[in-house]
């Protein structure tokens, strides 16, 4: 096996170590982690991808100029407040969190990222910052992985972290991840926080290529609802301490970059699995499309529906509502050609109704996790989406998030 799971989160690198603290940065009076540290011991390469959204949050605008420089030693993450549409003051605040760990970590500020999550216009509370960033540097360790998760949970109901060994030809390396995200989550770009961390030797360029191409087949094909947020980001730091390079167009290139994807598929279905209100995760199939492109549209109309995802939660085999999407998508599609699937059970083809039992549908539908497989009959690519249903504690959640 080139690839195998493994324990350890962003500290299952080689020379990477992190730590967790409570700062109270929603409510002094209460004790949830609510502050995190990824510190690597050398310079590592950095890329990242963030938000298309135009509102952007000052942390992503840090980090963009972090990423373009291309050497990063730490990340700091705060949950509870977005700082976003602060104004002056939050670029200030993410320089002063910056300045700080720089002096306590005695690096460059411009080596450091910063990320946060939370309520958009309202100033973070920079004294528990502070108090929170010097706690977090005196607690670092490679044992608290599991913390960090926790730390930048916000309506998240479970920390994710995944990591894995690859195999390598010269040696193994490992790469791990953490996240975050449950609600504000639609493709493009990554609607979530990921930091993801890898011992391998391997040049930022060819960083940035692979993450954008991971990102592309796993964060950029989720949805929780329609929403991007202004904070999305993932960050990907590669400090070379296993001492195994990874050539670009090797064999080990892409063996690395499938132990990547594995990763960010991984936590992006996990935060799918914990959506805000969700009781059941949808893989999207889309095959036989003429392009890429175009399979993507269909697979994203179908995962955004909130016909199709209501229909998801009460179990109901409306397949028209599927088609319907299919239909609206904007790919010139011809229904006489189209096949679809409920789980394993044929319910479209030709144009009519295939022969089916319903009440065996239904049964594929009440299940946490079950696939719905859309053949365009025009092509040979395909695209593979994840989604969840839409249900009533959905709305709870968001009606009352800052109340």
């Amino acid at each position: 096996m080139h690839i195998v799971p493994i324990d350890g989160g962003v500290c299952a690198s080689l020379g990477f170590e992190s730590s967790a603290v409570s700062a109270g940065i929603k409510n002094p009076e209460q004790k949830r982690l609510d502050c995190a540290l990824v510190v690597s011991k050398s310079d590592a390469h950095v890329a990242g991808t963030f938000t298309t959204n135009r509102v952007k949050a000052e942390p992503v605008l840090w980090c963009q100029k972090v990423c373009e420089n291309g050497v990063a030693r730490a990340v700091f993450i705060n949950s509870g407040n977005a700082n976003a549409c602060t104004g002056k003051q939050g670029k200030r605040d993410v320089e002063t969190i910056a300045e700080q760990l720089a002096s306590l970590l005695h690096l460059p500020k411009e080596h450091i990222l910063v990320m946060s999550t939370g309520v958009i216009g309202v100033p973070l509370p920079m004294d528990r910052i502070r108090k929170g960033i010097e706690e977090c540097v005196r607690s670092l360790s490679v044992e608290n992985h599991l913390n960090s998760a926790k730390a930048i949970m916000t309506t998240d109901t479970v920390p994710k972290e995944y990591a894995v060994a690859v195999q390598l030809s010269k040696g193994i390396v490992h790469i791990g991840g953490m996240a975050k995200g449950a609600g504000m989550i639609c493709p493009n770009m990554a609607t979530m926080l990921s930091v993801i961390t890898t011992d391998a030797k391997i040049s930022q360029q060819q960083l940035k290529s692979l993450l954008l191409r991971a990102v592309n087949k796993s964060f950029n094909c989720i949805s929780v609802d329609n929403d991007m947020s202004t904070n999305d980001s993932v960050v990907l730091l590669a400090n070379g301490a296993s001492s195994i390079s990874v050539e670009e167009g090797s064999e080990d290139e892409t063996i690395f970059y499938n132990g990547l994807l594995q990763v960010c598929v991984w936590l992006a279905r996990s935060i799918v699995l914990d959506g805000e209100g969700a009781t059941k995760i949808v893989e999207v199939n889309v095959m036989g499309a003429d392009t890429e492109e175009n399979a993507r549209k269909v697979a994203k109309a179908v995962s955004v529906s909130q016909l199709c995802k209501t229909a998801f939660f009460g179990g109901d085999p409306n397949w028209g509502r599927i088609l319907c999407a299919v239909g609206y998508s904007g790919v010139p599609v011809i229904p006489e050609k189209i096949v679809l699937w409920i789980g394993d059970v044929k319910v479209f083809e030709q144009g009519l109704p295939a022969q089916y039992e319903e009440t065996m549908v239904a049964e594929i539908m009440k299940n946490k996790e079950f696939s719905v497989c859309i053949d365009l009959g025009l092509g040979t690519e395909e695209v593979c989406y994840w989604t969840s249903d839409l249900s009533y504690d959905y709305v709870k959640i968001n009606a009352d998030y800052r109340t």
